[in-house]
């Protein structure tokens, strides 16, 4: 992989692993342990994820995972749970794939993976905040799946090709961060419609 193309991967990664964080690490060391990813000598760092121990853990957390977020209100408290680890891993898991012996490098892909997987989590939690005031349970479902779907694609699209998926998916992040916003400023606007501000008597 040319560096360009590392970069890219790294990226991709940390911003899925903001939204599925044992997800994506589950799916990697799987597809190692079974030879489905074939690491170039400068990915070998990544070989710790198809540790036994290490998809124990994953698998257990993706489980969770897939019904927590499924529960209205059950995903803000996993999110909320998640604000440190996601970001945390998402450094851990770009640091493993550029693995430069250069300082500055490694410094630069930590930053890079944490802020990454911090930003993809602040646009999933914000997101799924306003998805929870439905009254309808089906939302939150459908939503939550079409993540679990994405995750899973963008993975793929990743190894396969670096750049197309950190654009798609950094994409998809800012797509979701506005749309908070869009949101938060409507509903904003239709409780000013409902509650007008009153004019102090004279």
């Amino acid at each position: 992989m040319t560096p360009v193309e590392l970069i890219a991967l790294a990226a991709s990664t940390s911003l899925l692993a903001g939204w599925r964080l044992y997800l994506v690490t589950l799916i990697t060391g799987l597809g190692m342990k079974l030879g489905w990813i074939a690491l170039p000598d400068n990915l070998q760092a990544l070989e710790v994820l198809s540790n036994y121990w290490v998809l124990g853990i994953a698998a257990v957390g993706t489980f969770a995972e897939f019904f927590a977020d499924k529960i209205a209100w059950v995903d803000s408290a996993w999110d909320a749970i998640h604000s440190v680890i996601r970001p945390l891993g998402g450094a851990m898991l770009s640091l493993a794939i550029v693995d430069s012996a250069d300082p500055a490098w490694q410094v630069g892909s930590f930053l890079l993976g944490g802020g990454a997987a911090f930003l993809a989590h602040a646009g999933k939690a914000g997101a799924r905040t306003l998805v929870n005031t439905s009254p309808e349970p089906f939302s939150n479902v459908i939503v939550s799946t079409a993540e679990d779907v994405a995750t899973g694609g963008l993975l793929a699209l990743a190894i396969a090709n670096p750049i197309a998926a950190a654009l798609i998916a950094l994409g998809l992040v800012l797509l979701s961060i506005w749309l908070v916003f869009a949101a938060r400023r409507a509903l904003r606007n239709f409780i000013d419609r409902i509650n007008p501000p009153r004019t102090p008597a004279a």
